[in-house]
């Protein structure tokens, strides 16, 4: 077989879908199965499933139904069944900054569990799956990795940008915006115009944010085809990809694979991890890419990403670390000028897979050369380990993650302002009831205090409004958006629910961080803060029921993927 061959894999000998078809005792079966409009002729072709979260709560989902009834199509041409089927999504955008946003990274877990109930009640074949937002791109993802049955996922893709005053706008500048009109920085009325302007399509947000992020995530690891991650939503090409997708997923189906934990492997996530730190992409990827690695067997943790983070360049000049958006990135090449660069530069495994079955290497051979401006070459980097940096001290023993693309300072020294939620930090801030060098702490946020680790985009983006992000440092144990800039510290651990040290401090305590040296650290004798841990350890804990009260006893932490189940065997 020559280096240009894809992988040959062996064929099943017999389809899922056997089991609710094949023989006299399926006859109530097959009965049901004509009552949706099968005839004889159907029985025996591959059954395959189509999923998304169409629906209108949120744009990132809005154009999904269309997409994924083009992959009905693509899966009837290849002469088998498509099944289309729906699960939930929270919108991010609307759930922010207020008690919803609780249900947010639990929104993961229940797409992830109600995928593998259809696929395993129904026994289908295989599974194609959409996804727009910020939590149902990583569930969908988990479930397929999980289910381990042919799949192909495709994103929905990111929305334009709007264009008001001349420049290009998103919903990230209609939260920063906020916080300019609090600080009289921007009137009401241009508060208005921007945020009649800054979301004019559907589909994601348009910055190298957490569903783009993840998108990119996805491409990377060999899940979806090449192509897709970056290309909008309103494009008339999705139609053709997702056809594609579905002729995609009933062409693996005979030929055996490549199965998704063919394409998951450690060598892939390390890839995922690498294209994640070049374009500054979200902090999340660092809560996500561990939990599909646990879906897959796979240990990889906080730790082993901030490996990967450190040892590689930051190359891509994208938002909001930077200056370009999605719909660049794809006009210039995509997620593969990205690949190609990095793999050039001995910053990938060529010899991972792809959805093709040809090796990354083979796949990114005739990309051309970066174009500079949105894609850097490795000699011309914006930096040279990646935009995303864990930290790691005696305030945060088992990691912390900040964002540091596009930072003007690495360093920041300051005064704890401790806050007991997000409402007490955003009520604080509004008010400007904070000072230059104050350290503001939120804490109780975590995956098991929130519960379910809200994100705290409302107070980041205030404070970046305000011109006080870099000028004061925020910490939390709770999750930042991919929107979310500045001298922002999120994830720490062990969170406070854990009696982690973030529960101990105290207003005024003197707190460093230093994102050369990876630390974070509470300048204070060992002995005292020793002291501090036994008066912290009888915190008394909200009273809790239903989906949060079974979320908050299962979860994993954070630098473990914040899942909720063992998981296969590990590797």
């Amino acid at each position: 077989m020559s280096s240009d061959s894809p992988r040959i894999f062996k064929p099943q000998d017999k389809l899922n879908s056997a089991r609710i078809v094949e023989g006299m005792d399926r006859t109530p079966h097959r009965a049901f199965l004509r009552a949706l409009g099968l005839g004889d002729e159907d029985f025996g072709k591959p059954m395959i499933g189509i999923v998304s979260q169409h629906g209108d709560n949120t744009p990132c989902s809005k154009s999904l139904g269309p997409q994924a009834d083009e992959a009905r199509l693509g899966v009837a041409s290849e002469q088998a069944i498509p099944v289309p089927f729906t699960t939930i999504s929270v919108s991010d955008g609307v759930s922010m900054n207020h008690p919803g946003m609780r249900m947010s990274l639990v929104s993961r877990e229940l797409i992830a569990d109600s995928i593998e109930a259809v696929i395993a009640a129904h026994a289908y074949d295989g599974l194609v799956g959409f996804a727009g937002c910020d939590k149902t791109l990583p569930g969908v993802l988990m479930a397929m990795v999980r289910l381990n049955c042919p799949s192909v996922f495709v994103y929905g893709g990111a929305m334009l940008p709007g264009q008001w005053k001349g420049r290009d706008v998103t919903i990230l500048s209609a939260y920063e915006a906020v916080g300019s009109v609090i600080a009289g920085q921007m009137s009401e009325a241009d508060l208005l115009g921007l945020e009649k302007a800054c979301s004019p399509t559907v589909g994601s947000c348009p910055g190298q944010f957490t569903a783009n992020t993840m998108a990119m995530v996805a491409e990377t690891l060999g899940l979806a085809l090449p192509g897709s991650a970056m290309m909008p939503a309103v494009y008339s090409e999705r139609l053709a990809l997702a056809r594609m997708a579905g002729r995609r997923v009933t062409q693996i189906v005979r030929e055996g694979g490549p199965l998704p934990r063919d394409l998951v492997t450690r060598q892939s996530l390390e890839n995922a991890a690498a294209a994640v730190a070049a374009t500054g992409g979200s902090t999340n990827a660092g809560l996500h890419l561990p939990a599909i690695a646990h879906e897959a067997g796979i240990s990889f943790t906080l730790e082993d990403v901030a490996k990967v983070f450190e040892r590689t360049p930051l190359i891509a000049d994208l938002q909001p670390g930077g200056k370009y958006l999605a719909v660049d990135l794809h006009r210039v090449g995509g997620v593969q000028s990205v690949l190609k660069v990095l793999l050039d530069g001995g910053f990938l495994h060529g010899d991972a897979l792809t959805l093709s079955g040809h090796t990354l290497a083979q796949s990114l051979r005739e990309m051309p050369a970066p174009d500079g401006g949105v894609v850097k070459s490795i000699s011309q980097a914006l930096s040279k380990s990646g935009g995303l940096v864990v930290l790691k001290g005696n305030l945060a023993p088992d990691g912390a993650l900040i964002k540091v693309a596009g930072l003007q300072q690495r360093v920041f020294e300051g005064t704890a302002l401790v806050f007991e939620n997000e409402e007490e930090a955003f009520e604080a801030v509004s008010a400007r009831q904070y000072k230059e060098g104050d350290v503001l702490v939120i804490r109780n946020e975590g995956p098991k205090g929130g519960p379910g680790m809200r994100e705290m985009l409302g107070v980041t983006a205030l404070v970046y409004g305000q011109g006080m992000g870099e000028k004061v440092a925020l910490l939390t144990d709770g999750r930042f958006s991919g929107a979310t800039r500045g001298m922002m510290v999120g994830y720490i651990g062990p969170e406070a629910a854990d009696n982690g040290p973030i529960a101990w401090l105290k207003n005024g305590d003197r707190i460093r961080l230093d994102t050369h040296n990876a630390t974070l650290d509470v300048l204070m004798d060992a002995a005292l803060w020793l002291q501090r841990k036994k008066e912290s350890a009888n915190r008394v804990k909200p009273y809790l029921s239903g989906v949060l009260e079974k979320y908050a006893r299962l979860v994993s932490p954070a630098r473990l993927g914040a899942v909720t189940h063992s998981g296969p065997e590990k590797k």
